[in-house]
């Protein structure tokens, strides 16, 4: 049963798909009615989810399940992936990227391939205070505190020791 992302308890499980390009507002609408219909009829074990999508930054889709009504199980969120594969695959998205997204001075969300970081922090594109994207939160009450956090608050800050140490 789709609910609205703003009435998912704080406790709910949250993935976070980040795309590996920003969304044009058609395609966030899209996604989004795509999402909202999927989500009406996703259930585990033949009972219903209770669960909400939604597009941020025009770039990251959130998925959210309460576990207080019914646990997701490893096939539903399976599916969820599937949905997910499948609409990338439709509009020539990759959801599944996993580089460092970060504002930039302009307030624009970017990318770095994993790879690069350690060059971008050496070369400040990415500095203590950048507000980077921490993928890895798993519950609403998280995402909303630090689903976007400064670098240095996260496992980036052993670069910035590093670079200081120089």
């Amino acid at each position: 049963m789709y609910i609205p992302f703003s009435d998912l308890d704080f406790e709910a499980r949250v993935w976070v798909y980040q795309a590996n390009r920003e969304l044009t507002k058609e395609e966030t609408g899209t996604i989004t009615e795509t999402l909202k219909s999927a989500l009406d009829t996703w259930e585990a074990h033949g009972k219903p989810l209770t669960a909400s999508g939604k597009v941020f930054e025009n770039r990251f889709i959130v998925i959210g399940v309460d576990e207080r009504d019914e646990l997701p199980s490893g096939c539903s969120i399976d599916k969820s992936v599937h949905w997910l594969q499948q609409i990338g695959s439709q509009m020539n998205i990759d959801f599944f990227d996993r580089s460092l997204a970060y504002f930039d001075a302009n307030g624009i969300v970017q990318t770095v391939p994993v790879p690069k970081i350690k060059q971008a922090v050496t070369e400040e594109a990415v500095t203590p205070s950048t507000v980077i994207f921490d993928n890895q939160v798993a519950t609403k009450a998280q995402w909303m505190k630090r689903w976007k956090t400064q670098a240095s608050n996260t496992w980036l800050n052993r670069y910035f020791s590093e670079q200081t140490s120089i």
